[in-house]
């Protein structure tokens, strides 16, 4: 079995999200104010999470977020950060499509890394996910020796917009048939999420990685880390 941790976290707030304009895909709007405050609270939050991968969407208000985020992180000074313009569309098919790839990238490289053992960097990135998200004892498998499943092979960062972040929960919800926490309800799943928003899914795919993974998801658009941020005026 191969299992790795997805992120999404929505860009910070731009002008425009604050006048509720729909900005779209020709739009490059950079972060107001507040969106800088936000993406520095998303990476105060994130700080301890050890992320393998980084994705953001091409436009400069993601950009401007993830560098936030990784600013303030310890663990990922050193990780590249991959620019796809598929984050930012606003299509059910490209967002599957780009859900496809990485899929595709993660389990290239566990082959490639046949045995994650306890030593390995990997074991420690589910404990630092569950260190801020509420993960439970069906994630865990680090700190649950009973669990019987192996290591995160890697944990990923993905930092986007609102658009491509429903139509990703629409396609776990309806394609992979994705276990959502009981207290969440329909409109919850189907909302979109605040600026800085996050969403976290284990990804479960069996030995040889052929056929759709199972899914879990942790939290859908958890926004705690915003308790102390002040609006723009």
């Amino acid at each position: 079995m191969t299992r790795f941790a997805l992120t999404v976290v929505r860009h910070g707030e731009t002008r425009l999200n604050k006048e509720k304009i729909i900005q779209g895909q020709g739009i490059d709007e950079p972060l107001s104010e507040t969106g800088f405050k936000q993406a520095a609270a998303a990476g105060i939050f994130l700080k301890d999470v050890k992320f393998t991968h980084v994705f953001s969407s091409d436009l400069k208000r993601t950009k401007q977020t993830v560098h936030g985020i990784l600013e303030k992180n310890k663990f990922c000074k050193d990780v590249t950060v991959k620019y796809d313009s598929r984050l930012r569309e606003r299509l059910k098919m490209r967002g599957k499509d780009f859900f496809e790839f990485l899929c595709q990238l993660i389990l290239k490289e566990a082959s490639q890394n046949e045995q994650f053992s306890q030593d390995s960097p990997s074991s420690c990135l589910e404990s630092s996910l569950a260190e801020i998200f509420p993960l439970g004892k069906n994630c865990a498998s680090t700190f649950n020796s009973d669990s019987g499943a192996p290591g995160l092979a890697a944990s990923v960062l993905v930092v986007s917009h609102g658009a491509y972040m429903r139509s990703l929960l629409d396609y776990f919800l309806t394609d992979l048939k994705c276990s959502f926490p009981a207290t969440l309800s329909r409109s919850e799943l189907t909302s979109v999420s605040p600026n800085t928003g996050m969403t976290v899914f284990i990804l479960n795919f069996e030995k040889g990685g052929k056929g759709k993974p199972t899914a879990q998801c942790v939290c859908v658009n958890l926004q705690g880390h915003l308790a102390g941020v002040s609006k723009t005026p």
